[in-house]
């Protein structure tokens, strides 16, 4: 009967996303997300028990000192739950496909540089919708591969690349709570002028990561039955492209925040997708959402945390900060930095975005608030993949063996100091332009 009322209250908080822009939504919204999140505490992990109770903490003072700000953090919390909700939903419906299992089969093709490069941009890929579940679907061919030809350069060259590959997707996925999140708490920084910047950066950071690989042999390794061909991965490129198009002219045109954009556009594949199935005889039920309660709780109380900060800053302050014009740069310069110390602690990179967007976004310098948008998301990125604590590092220890201090940390070591020195230049040299 839990279950059942779990995943109720998710699907009500998803409601209540839709129709934010009604009177009281938010507020069920929120409601909800509290509901469903209480009935599953006792399987709360450390860190979302621990960002729950902290936004607890934050409503209750904001509740006593700062009503004000009660409305804005309850608008956060269901605008990105519901976004984290239908994004679970498109990995349901995705996850099941014929396309899906074809592309990650066809990764594993190629020269030892290809094969690398076929993976991690593969894995990037399918990232984008399906998030940590690109890590499950690409990292079990990896150890299907461990357990028919056993540990080689090639098995640990690929989960480098799975690895990499999914970590660069928060840097510029308009799906990604990173990008969500960070242009929610920096409400002048525009999504076309982040993505801009930030996808040659990953594209170029991985294609740095060849530079940190073992030796193998140069032969080919033979496609695998059940390969991916063109119409496979034009069918689920344009899924993608829908679902960022669709983003875009809603936020564009209709002037939605981007979080409800992404939450509408992938509804609609959602839906699509489950028409389809039904028209092809497929009655299959539809998915549970009573074991997100991990994921509302940290994203929803981030979200809170942030909106509560920002408003105590803003409220705080008489006019711009007097910090000298060299601090801006050397704020944004720190910050990667700051991401990925936290993350080698084990925080999650949500929670050091929450604070530094719900702080820093609050007295940045209108026009240079892309150089605050690079180092979040860069930072948050290169925390996603270099750090033993983060999920998909745990998935992949769960699924091949490898120790995740070994796949993401010593592994990938050097790349991650070179993307962090980039990161720093990058938002650095932006902000010291444009502040």
């Amino acid at each position: 009967m839990q279950v059942r009322l779990r995943s109720l209250f998710s699907y009500l908080a998803l409601l209540a996303a839709v129709f934010s822009f009604l009177p009281g939504a938010a507020l069920a919204g929120a409601a909800a997300v509290c509901i469903a999140v209480a009935l599953g505490w006792q399987e709360l992990r450390m860190v979302p028990r621990a960002v729950f109770s902290v936004a607890l903490l934050a409503f209750f003072y904001a509740l006593v000192a700062e009503p004000s700000l009660l409305t804005d953090g309850m608008v956060n919390v269901t605008r990105l739950a519901g976004l984290i909700l239908s994004v679970m939903l498109l990995s349901h419906v995705l996850s099941r496909t014929r396309d899906l299992k074809s592309i990650s089969v066809s990764l594993f093709g190629g020269r030892p540089a290809t094969r690398y490069l076929s993976l991690a941009y593969g894995t990037t890929l399918v990232s984008i919708p399906l998030n940590f579940g690109s890590v499950a679907v690409v990292g079990s061919l990896v150890a299907e591969r461990l357990r028919q030809d056993g540990d080689s350069p090639a098995t640990r060259n690929a989960t480098r690349a799975v690895l990499r590959g999914f970590g660069v997707a928060p840097m510029f996925s308009p799906l990604s709570i990173s990008v969500v999140l960070t242009l929610t708490l920096l409400p002048g920084l525009g999504s076309l002028e982040l993505l801009t910047l930030a996808v040659p950066f990953a594209l170029i950071f991985v294609l740095a990561g060849l530079l940190w690989r073992e030796p193998e042999p140069a032969a080919d390794v033979p496609d695998r039955e059940g390969a991916a061909g063109a119409a496979s991965w034009l069918r689920f490129t344009g899924i993608i492209v829908g679902i960022c198009l669709g983003a875009f002219v809603l936020t564009h045109q209709f002037q939605l925040s981007y979080a409800h954009a992404v939450t509408l556009s992938c509804l609609v594949v959602v839906v699509g997708g489950r028409l389809w199935g039904w028209l092809r005889g497929d009655r299959t039920p539809a998915a549970s959402m009573a074991n997100v309660s991990n994921e509302l709780a940290i994203v929803g109380g981030s979200a809170f945390i942030g909106a509560v900060i920002s408003g105590l800053v803003l409220g705080g302050l008489n006019g711009n900060p007097d910090l000298p014009g060299w601090a801006w740069p050397l704020l944004a310069a720190v910050l990667p930095w700051v991401f990925f110390a936290a993350g080698l602690g084990g925080v999650n990179p949500i929670v050091v975005g929450s604070l530094a967007g719900g702080i820093l976004g609050s007295i940045w310098p209108e026009s240079a608030l892309i150089g605050l948008g690079i180092a979040m998301v860069t930072g948050w990125g290169i925390t996603a993949f270099g750090t033993p604590f983060a999920a998909n590092a745990l998935l992949m220890e769960r699924l091949t063996g490898y120790r995740a201090v070994d796949a993401s940390l010593r592994w990938s070591l050097g790349l991650s100091v070179l993307g962090l020195l980039m990161a720093s230049v990058m938002a650095a040299g932006l902000t010291a332009a444009l502040a």
